[in-house]
């Protein structure tokens, strides 16, 4: 082996490498004179996978010169058994590939896992597969040639997750996080004519979410210092860039042997001085269990090791462990746990894989379009996973053909042995790549290509441009050493030639030549592997007429009053988006008492498949999955009342069980009672309260009794507490009493006293403002404090100027009670003008944010009544703001007491009486009468307010003598009145004077009543 690598090792071509080798070995030992033991170490790397019986086969995740070796070699000699890197208990998701298309995910999900931390939950792991991927075809052969069995063999998805670190963040937690641009097309465009078949049309970068990731043939190098000595000395900007151009590229053309040895040498290289000490021991574990189940099956099978290969990563390829081999070291796997895991397909994106495993935007597309070239160069037809075909089709007899032995190669196809030459190494290691003339013919086709993309998306671009684009190409790939432009280069030359000051549409030029090598492609699970559940949504919702396996967004109208039969629909849609699966309400609401009579709804199930998928993982049916998350809600130990009261909303909401409501009703008032504080009052009032309301024409049930008896009890135990607590804000204090007032009487009924809150708010001492202004509402409710004290209370906090910094907290607590009393609306009113008149502008300004804040949360009923009180307080016309003042500012006149049995004060009235003789009048009616003639004083202050004089009616046995005297003293009534008037001279006089027709009829009234 010496004599093959020393003469290439030597040529004047391998200075670039020589010089990173030396720098790499020098960043570790500090002396390149250790470069010959690292060299040596790799030929030994190399010689050690080259000999093992079993045929070791290296790969990169999706790589096309592995896929393309891969093809080649399974066409020249089918092996008995492939062993696959890739976690054992996934073989049981590869019959669900038949209907897909991809790119798509093997996933495998935990969704409880009682022996791993609580925030890890859900476990989920997924590993991707495009068809341009070695895993792919091997996959994809077997599939089709049963005589060659695929096996899964490194260490269990249990075994993933028993491995990680149990300290730091969840695994899969960058993974899930949530997209950072947007909404952006990202449409796969065929050099501008259309979209493909498989095109996205949204942000697809985070399809997986928060899954744990796991690649077939990783070499990312993970040693910092090593990395950057690569990219440096390679003039690139990334390490796929130097993999495409140093690799990837050069070793499409060559032979299988070359293709494993150049594969060796970096991965013996990667292995030593690329990756960190801490990734080369997990790659240990990793090969151990490989090895051990390798060997397991072999004996098992009978399998001889010479018919068996071994596709894994070029790093795991080299592993110099003891237990590496056929006849290695034997070593015990350790167990698993009792996590109950399911295995599915979902789909995946090339977005989403450069997202997981942190490559660069656009990096699976370039491989995709080096695939495609590659086939056409070598005229290859690659495996493809296709749908079972029936044998036999309906009613019509079919005539079967000789079926091809398992094993025979699909086309005639030269066997290439396993061996190398050193004259084949030295051609590699010396030669320039092929397919030259392909690549000069892609070039121009790109610019050519990319002008016209970029002219349909409002870029001034000409053919002068094609032009520009192609001779910059070749400079830039000149300047990097490179003897042809890479995909990397004519990036770059489109944004020097076609970007100007700005970018006239919606995408740069970047993403405009990410479009053109190949976009973003999003897969598909067909309907025949998707779970039952998934099933059964996809006929359900078929009545609306949408194409659910659409990647773009899919408007669905529903016209449930015309159309009653789409009701079950639209619940279907509403479970839906409550569980997250790709739905979402245009038009409709969905609460407590609302008929739904029309409805519009974005769906985007097809390109959330991988979501209604782990669905399917839960229950059957989607409503026996949402059942089973609420009682997980209610009864999680963390549980508390509020998500207790919570789930049980959402199940009359969205699923109409009585049963289940009552079960989750029960659980929140037991969490209720083992509650010690009032945290959680907001959220429970307002639900309790709309509740309630619902409740109210359909039946109280009894479990909805119950908690409001419990809470009433409950708040009222902790009101004394709740006052004095710093703990305990103001707002949550408003929402006990709240919760209290609005819900006695229904309290009351259910056995509840009155004397447990009166003993509660007089033993409550509090030292807060807003408290002390919330306690003295609560004793107005109780009648233990009046109008006037409360008035009172706000003039002392306005005139002292101690107290006066103070006065926006009493004020702001004053507000709070707004929400169990509209009955201050006026009062408040009148405070809030108090003190906007009388507050400095040193309180009175940083006060108002403060305000907003308060009375955001109390609700548009609130505010509407406030804006409605205060709109009654301020004159209805412009031209009455002169006189206008405030009602609480204006003095009221007080009638003078009237003098019992004076003959005189009925004079006045005698014309009247002669000009209205009394009706008759029902017992009732004189009763009325007797009682106010005893007690005059409320109609004699009604009279004052309303500016009349206070004059009575005489007696029926008075009536004659009345009419006698009432031309004398006629003259002195109309001096008497006039005087009143005269007196009485307010705008609120003016009004009535003007429209006289309702104090008429009031006077007319309570003369008839006198």
């Amino acid at each position: 082996m010496n004599s093959i690598l020393d003469p290439a090792l030597l040529d004047p071509a391998l200075q670039a490498l020589r010089s990173q080798l030396e720098a790499a070995a020098a960043a570790f030992a500090g002396d390149s004179a250790h470069l010959g033991a690292l060299l040596r170490a790799m030929i030994e790397d190399v010689q050690r996978a080259t000999a093992e019986p079993v045929e070791v086969f290296p790969v990169k995740h999706h790589s096309p010169a592995s896929a393309l070796h891969m093809l080649r070699r399974l066409r020249a000699r089918a092996p008995k058994v492939i062993y696959m890197e890739g976690c054992e208990d996934l073989n049981a998701a590869l019959a669900g590939l038949h209907h897909c298309r991809f790119p798509v995910a093997l996933q495998a999900f935990a969704p409880e896992a009682p022996a791993f931390p609580a925030d890890w939950t859900p476990l989920n792991v997924v590993l991707p597969l495009t068809e341009f991927s070695a895993e792919y075809q091997a996959i994809a052969y077997c599939l089709q040639n049963p005589g060659t069995k695929l096996v899964f063999v490194d260490r269990s998805v249990d075994h993933v997750f028993q491995w990680m670190p149990k300290g730091g963040p969840p695994p899969g937690e960058d993974s899930g996080e949530a997209d950072d641009g947007g909404d952006e097309p990202e449409a796969e465009e065929a050099a501008g004519e259309g979209e493909g078949e498989g095109a996205s049309t949204g942000n697809t970068g985070n399809l997986h979410g928060g899954a744990v990731g796991l690649q077939i043939g990783d070499m990312q190098p993970t040693f910092g210092d090593f990395l950057d000595v690569l990219l440096r000395n390679a003039k690139v900007r990334h390490y796929s860039e130097w993999w495409t151009q140093y690799v990837e590229g050069p070793t499409l053309s060559c032979d299988y042997g070359t293709y494993r040895q150049v594969f060796f040498l970096v991965g013996s290289l990667l292995r030593r001085i690329g990756i960190t000490e801490k990734d080369r021991v997990a790659d240990g574990e990793r090969e151990r269990y490989m090895w051990t189940r390798i060997r397991e099956h072999m004996q098992a099978h009978k399998v001889d090791p010479r018919e068996a290969m071994y596709v894994c990563g070029a790093i795991h390829a080299v592993s110099p462990i003891p237990e590496f081999g056929s006849k290695g070291a034997a070593w015990t796997v350790p167990p698993k746990t009792p996590t109950q895991w399911f295995y599915g397909v979902v789909p995946s994106s090339y977005a989403a894989i450069e997202r997981q495993f942190s490559l660069p935007a656009g990096e699976i597309s370039i491989a995709q379009s080096m695939w495609d070239k590659g086939l056409q160069a070598l005229e290859l037809k690659p495996f493809k996973i296709e749908a079972e075909k029936k044998t036999e089709a309906e009613g019509k007899p079919t005539v079967r053909k000789k079926a091809a032995a398992p094993g025979a190669p699909a086309a005639p196809v030269e066997a290439v042995p396993a061996a190398v030459s050193g004259s084949g190494l030295r051609e590699f290691l010396t030669r320039p790549p092929t397919f030259v003339a392909a690549d000069d013919e892609q070039l121009m086709r790109w610019c050519v290509d990319i002008v016209r993309l970029a002219r349909k998306h409002g870029y001034n671009a000409s053919t002068a441009d094609t032009i520009a684009i192609l001779h910059t190409a070749t400079l830039l790939a000149r300047l990097r050493d490179r003897p042809h432009p890479s995909p990397y280069d004519f990036q770059d030359a489109a944004v020097t030639c076609l970007e100007k000051d700005r970018v006239p549409g919606r995408r740069d030029v970047r993403r405009l030549c990410q479009i053109l090598l190949g976009g973003d492609r999003l897969g598909r699970v067909g309907y025949e592997s998707l779970p039952p559940l998934a099933q059964d949504v996809y006929d359900r919702l078929a009545v609306l007429g949408v194409n659910l396996k659409s990647s773009r967004i899919e408007r669905a109208l529903l016209d449930i009053q015309g159309r009653p039969e789409l009701l079950p629909a639209s619940d279907l849609l509403w479970r839906l988006r409550y569980l997250g699966a790709g739905v979402r309400p245009i038009m409709g609401e969905r609460t407590l008492g609302h008929k739904p009579k029309q409805e519009s709804w974005d769906i985007e199930i097809g390109k959330h498949q991988g979501s209604l998928i782990q669905l399917g993982y839960e229950g059957l049916t989607i409503e026996q999955v949402l059942e089973k998350r609420l009682k997980a809600k209610a009864f999680e130990a963390t549980s508390r009342a509020a998500k207790a009261l919570e789930a049980a909303e959402d199940s009359v909401l969205y699923l109409r069980s009585g049963r289940l409501t009552r079960e989750l009703g029960l659980r929140a008032t037991e969490l209720l009672r083992a509650e010690l504080g009032g945290n959680d009052a907001p959220e429970i009032f307002q639900r309790v309260r709309g509740l309630v309301h619902y409740y109210r024409t359909l039946g109280m049930p009894d479990w909805i009794k119950d908690f409001v008896s419990t809470g009433y009890r409950h708040y009222a135990t902790l009101l004394p507490t709740a006052f004095t607590d710093r703990g305990t804000a103001p707002r949550q204090l408003a929402a006990m009493l709240a919760f209290i007032f609005t819900q006695e009487a229904l309290a009351f009924s259910m056995g509840c006293e009155r004397s447990q809150l009166l003993i509660a708010v007089a033993q409550a001492e509090p030292e807060d403002p807003p408290k002390i202004a919330l306690r003295w509402a609560a004793q107005w409710i109780l009648g233990q404090r009046s109008e006037d004290e409360i008035r009172a209370d706000f003039q002392h906090l306005l005139h002292s100027p101690l107290l006066l910094p103070a006065f926006p907290e009493y004020m702001a607590g004053f507000l709070l009670a707004l929400e169990f009393t509209p009955r201050i609306s006026r009062l408040a009113v009148e405070f809030l003008s108090r003190a906007f008149a009388a507050l400095p502008d040193e309180v009175l300004v940083p006060w108002l944010p403060k305000l907003v804040v308060t009375l955001r949360p109390l609700g548009p009923g609130v505010m509407q009544t406030l804006v409605k009180e205060a709109g009654l307080a301020f004159p209805r016309e412009l031209s009455k703001l002169p006189a206008w003042e405030f009602s609480w500012d204006r003095s009221v006149p007080v009638a003078p007491p009237p003098v019992p049995k004076a003959r005189n004060e009925a004079k006045p009235a005698a014309k009247a009486t002669r000009a209205a003789p009394a009706a008759q009048r029902t017992p009732g009616e004189l009763a009325v009468a007797t009682l106010l003639r005893a007690e005059p004083a409320s109609l004699d202050a009604l009279a004052g307010l309303l500016g009349v004089p206070a004059t009575w009616a005489p007696l029926a046995s008075e009536a004659s003598a009345a009419t006698s005297e009432a031309e004398s003293v006629e003259g002195e009534a109309t001096e008497v009145a006039a005087a009143a008037a005269s007196a009485v001279d307010t705008p609120l006089s003016q009004l009535l004077a003007a429209h006289p027709e309702a104090l008429q009829a009031l006077a007319a009234r309570v003369q008839a009543l006198a």
